[in-house]
């Protein structure tokens, strides 16, 4: 029988000339929006870039790779708001950056907040890809650059590095690189408090995995180059016709039918010993419990020393309680009140997304990740204005929209998706301009 991995290298190897066009795709958007930010800054006499490098949280990261960690703000009514809240890698490559080039730390956020998004791009094509096919890759990326609050992809902000370690992590998951998903979970767990999602997701799938192999017949032995069946909730569909009476170049999904997609496709994941599995579980969890451990430690108080930072910014997991008064106090005014409908249509329409996400079968490790994404963004007790970008990593929801503009003529997902451009650019100008992510 044919070697389980070589029958997967010609997938890997095209995988850069396959994610071509999604990649000029979401820099074209990209450079739209910040177009637009320039020109509406400059009209209200503001500076686009600092803006972009020199607010907000920015602010927070240029000061821990300038002077490591220790400062902290006490306000009138107690609160003290500490800088080790921002968990550090985006930190430490701003400082390797600023000391191997002249930028500045701000400038050298900006620059891998560049890379890092172009990265993000590449790793939820490269996941969309895996399991639907690149046209709904494509659509994927572009809807995932033309978010209203798109633009902070562009700040010197942590979303756009978390979101690329997370798919690609995501990524090794789906096609069985445990070693590589438990090593870039950890360096997600390094950059941001839901890197508790990606951790979850590799650990579900692992477990999921060994479980398979011990009721499985014959899959032990299908790293030596024996055939094994697709893993559990992976599942790549057949090709089909693309749109326009093209010739079919895509593998693009049989869905909306509540059906599991074909799985005789094959998949490397069987093709890992065990051992690597175990590897990459343990690896995993690695970066967020070890900033966890030396928070307590520097604090001084354990385990409750990074809750007990969190909690002087006002933050933390409430099951939603604070969120849900938030919006139900919208509905004081009819003015505000609107806002609070939008609220509310917003959360219907993630859950709605998840939930088809959940009758079309996703792979398991990408419904984790996305449920624990949407869980905690969603269940903060804080920052309600936050919350749009705290769920931009939460990828996987855009893939039955992106499924839909795939199923369409190629000059209307054109049409769509430029319209969605627009909108989103003028968003994103009109929001940094005003009241901006905290």
């Amino acid at each position: 029988m044919t070697d389980l991995a070589t029958r997967v290298t010609p997938a890997r190897a095209s995988l850069p000339r396959r994610a071509a066009p999604a990649l000029l795709g979401y820099a074209a958007v990209r450079a739209l929006g910040l177009a637009v930010l320039a020109g509406w800054s400059a009209a209200r006499g503001k500076n686009a870039y600092t803006l972009l490098t020199a607010r907000w949280d920015s602010l927070w990261y240029a000061r821990v790779a300038g002077s490591g960690y220790g400062y902290e703000v006490r306000l009138p009514n107690g609160d003290v708001h500490s800088d080790l809240a921002f968990f550090p890698l985006l930190p430490w490559l701003e400082r390797l950056l600023h000391a191997l080039t002249p930028l500045s730390y701000a400038d050298a956020g900006f620059v891998v907040a560049l890379l890092a998004s172009l990265g993000a791009a590449w790793g939820i094509f490269a996941v969309t890809d895996h399991v639907y096919g690149s046209r709904a890759g494509v659509c994927a990326v572009l809807l995932w650059a033309v978010l209203p609050v798109g633009i902070v992809q562009s700040m010197a902000y942590s979303e756009s590095l978390f979101t690329a370690l997370a798919a690609w992590s995501l990524y090794a998951v789906l096609t069985g690189r445990w070693v590589s998903a438990g090593v870039l979970a950890a360096l997600a767990g390094l950059t941001r408090p839901v890197g508790l999602a990606v951790v979850a997701a590799v650990w579900t799938a692992g477990i999921a995995s060994f479980v398979r192999d011990r009721s499985t017949p014959g899959t032990r032995g299908a790293h030596r180059g024996e055939h094994a069946p697709p893993p559990a909730g992976v599942a790549r569909v057949e090709r089909v016709p693309a749109p326009d009476g093209a010739q079919e170049t895509t593998h693009a999904p049989t869905v909306g039918t509540g059906a599991r997609p074909t799985t005789h496709a094959s998949f490397a994941t069987h093709g890992a010993p065990a051992r690597r599995r175990a590897l990459g579980l343990l690896l995993a969890p690695l970066g967020a419990a070890g900033y966890v451990l030396w928070v307590g430690h520097r604090t001084g108080k354990g385990l409750l020393g990074y809750p007990d930072v969190q909690a002087g910014w006002r933050n933390g997991f409430d099951g939603g309680y604070a969120f849900a008064r938030f919006v139900a106090d919208k509905f004081t005014t009819i003015p505000t009140a609107f806002a609070g409908c939008a609220m509310i249509i917003g959360v219907a329409l993630l859950i709605r997304l998840y939930v088809v996400g959940v009758r079309q079968r996703q792979p398991l490790a990408l419904l984790v990740y996305t449920g624990v994404v949407l869980a905690l963004a969603l269940c903060a007790s804080s920052y309600f204005g936050s919350k749009p970008r705290l769920l931009m990593p939460a990828f996987p929801v855009l893939l039955p929209p992106a499924l839909a503009l795939a199923r369409l003529r190629t000059s209307r997902s054109v049409l769509v998706t430029a319209g969605l451009a627009v909108a989103s650019a003028v968003y994103g100008a009109f929001w940094l301009n005003g009241s901006g992510p905290p």
